[in-house]
């Protein structure tokens, strides 16, 4: 499974911005979407469900993001809303194919694209 992954940029506090994975398959059971800031280990940001469309939140994110996918398109979205200087990172698009992985840790992501930064001005 090739990921790969765009859509960050510079945005202002309170600004939006959506970030695209692109999958080169539909045959995955979830994708997720990391972060990681500077010297820091990666941190989960939000999770789905490709074949039930279920999603997973970190607190930090709920509310302001929603995490979405595009089936036809093998495409996975985070819209981020109402952006807080402490959301910069760069972010990385993560899929597994194994069902019922547990989508909190890291290591249950088979595959990884490159990262996209997003960096929020106040």
């Amino acid at each position: 499974v090739q990921l790969q992954a765009s859509g960050g940029g510079l945005v202002q506090a309170g600004g939006s911005l959506r970030l695209i994975c692109a999958a080169s398959t539909s045959d995955i059971y979830a994708t997720a979407w990391w972060r990681q800031f500077p010297g820091k280990e990666r941190v989960f940001v939000a999770a789905i469900r490709w074949e039930l469309g279920s999603t997973e939140y970190a607190e930090a994110v709920s509310g302001r993001f929603t995490i979405s996918r595009d089936l036809a398109r093998n495409t996975m979205y985070l819209q981020m809303n109402n952006l807080k200087p402490e959301d910069s990172a760069v972010y990385y698009c993560g899929a597994t194919l194994t069902s019922g992985s547990y989508l909190y840790w890291s290591r249950s992501y088979d595959h990884w694209g490159g990262g996209t930064l997003v960096t929020v001005s106040s």
